[in-house]
């Protein structure tokens, strides 16, 4: 048990004093992390690492843990501090340097499968999802995050902050810029026994990155976001001021701002970087950033289910649908969700579902959108069609609001003609459901959310009996057959399509 925030309670816990006089024991070995405070300071005899009590051990101030398996624990505790030597319950850009020093000077470093810190790093919610209330720009440490940007943990995990929060994975390399590298998860962890009940325990298996099979290793998942950590200020940055730390050129993520020679021209970034400021023709959505898999312009489409190509949005069969005929109607250009759709974009969008419940109806089936923002990278409006004769739209609603609660949801109906805008907040993760009807179901997602939730309450018994279809990856196509389809679905919906009456 490696426990990242402060074991102790207050100063008082009348529970230590039974560990020290040994008439309590751990239950099993623990290794701790530092006093994060003044007061805590006294319990730790050593600051360079110590053992407390039977079963309990103090980590130290900074270091590298090495299991048998080859596991490499990276650790700092404490609190950042700008004092020289800092103080015992503090670490310094010294404590940093030192700890990066003795791990990147490793040959062939490709980095470490876990890091520990009391801190937080600051900016880890950057391309992310939020972490609710806490404003890592006052509270997080810019000295974890150069930590956290170099040595590039499979798994970091910081407790100081007292609740629990699981940021989306980010990679570690910039796309087509750099071989790829594994992704990194940033986990947060609430204090033991809290009065909100929220979770302070994190189980997981993982095997040694020096034993993984290196394709395995650099997988990417499909919610991966950029690395939070570089770019103008990024750990990238901070790290030159680090003691000891070489000059190197500024430069952005998205692109270089070093001098080039004059009249040499600035070389093309990639799918990463940024493309040069030249004029865009009128209606035409700008460039991804970044790489996404559902970006038009991103060579990782797969543009063989693209079905209809609009000004703004394009239409395109699910990868392993629920049936033959379940779409996704997306933007073309790099947009996280409803809320943040500019109003040409959403009108189109409109457009298409006009159109979708046209096509749908013609052909004896009921129309269903649902949209879940969260661990999401790319807007994607799923619509579902289901068979008339299968059930009615109120059994659907029932359906969904029965699951919901099963699932200890509150999903709410809001008005019919009401915009997402009006009921949250651009970056607010949601899942949201709209009837053929008209009506419309919405949930403010909190902690935790099943990522199958629209899937599984459709592929059900009531619904569609086709429970066994309800994760994706279980109905998944040859590339071959996923075109036939796409085809087949792209003459069918001709009449109906919006594009091609523009």
């Amino acid at each position: 048990l490696l426990c990242v925030g402060d074991f102790f309670g207050s100063a008082q816990d009348p529970e230590w004093e039974d560990y020290q006089t040994g008439t309590k024991k751990a239950p099993i070995q623990t290794y701790i992390l530092g006093a994060n405070t003044e007061e805590a300071v006294r319990r730790f005899p050593d600051v360079s690492g110590c053992e407390l009590a039977e079963n309990i051990t103090y980590l130290g101030r900074k270091g590298v843990f090495s299991g048998a398996s080859g596991l490499q624990i990276a650790y700092l505790s404490g609190v950042e501090s700008l004092q020289e030597p800092a103080p015992a319950h503090c670490f310094s850009s010294k404590d940093v340097a030192d700890l990066r020093t003795s791990l990147l000077s490793t040959p062939k470093f490709k980095g470490i499968d876990i890091l520990l810190t009391s801190c937080w790093p600051r900016g880890v919610e950057k391309f992310g999802n939020s972490p609710g209330n806490v404003d890592t720009k006052k509270c997080g440490s810019g000295l974890v995050s150069v930590l956290a940007g170099s040595l590039k943990p499979r798994y970091h995990f910081s407790g100081l902050q007292k609740i629990y929060y699981e940021r989306l994975p980010y990679r570690n390399h910039a796309v087509l810029q750099e071989s790829a590298q594994h992704v990194s998860r940033f986990i947060a962890l609430a204090n033991v026994g809290n009065a909100d009940k929220r979770k302070y325990l994190y189980a997981f298996s993982i095997l040694p990155m020096s034993s993984m099979d290196p394709a395995e290793l650099v997988r990417q998942p499909q919610d991966v976001t950029e690395n939070p950590y570089r770019g103008p200020g990024g750990w990238d940055r901070g790290a030159q001021q680090l003691p000891g730390a070489e000059e190197e050129p500024a430069c952005q993520f998205f692109f270089d701002l070093s001098p080039k020679p004059k009249g040499q021209k600035r070389p093309s970034e990639g799918r990463a970087g940024r493309q040069p400021q030249t004029k865009r023709p009128p209606g035409k959505p700008p460039l991804p950033t970044a790489a996404c898999w559902f970006c038009l312009a991103s060579p990782e489409v797969e543009k063989h289910l693209v079905v209809s190509i609009g000004a703004h949005c394009y239409l395109a069969l699910a990868k392993g649908g629920l049936s033959p005929d379940h779409v996704l109607v997306l933007p073309i250009g790099h947009c996280q969700s409803m809320v943040e759709l500019a109003s040409e974009v959403v009108e189109e969008v409109e457009q298409y579902k006009s159109s979708l419940k046209k096509f749908f109806r013609s052909r004896g089936k009921r129309y269903v959108a649902f949209e879940r923002n969260y661990r999401s990278q790319h807007l994607q409006l799923q619509v579902v069609p289901v068979p008339q004769d299968c059930c009615t739209t109120e059994d659907i609603k029932e359906a969904f609001i029965a699951q919901a609660e099963e699932q200890r949801m509150e999903l709410l109906e809001i008005p019919e003609h009401s915009a997402l805008k009006q009921i949250v907040q651009p970056g607010t993760p949601y899942f949201y459901v709209e009837l053929d009807t008209g009506e419309k179901l919405f949930h403010r997602i909190g902690k935790h959310f099943p990522l199958q939730f629209g899937r599984e309450v459709l592929a059900s018994e009531g619904i569609l009996g086709m429970p066994s279809r309800a994760d994706w990856r279980s109905c998944q196509m040859g590339r071959e057959e996923e075109a036939a389809a796409a085809q087949a679905f792209r003459q069918a919906f001709a009449p109906f399509d919006v594009a091609q009456e523009d």
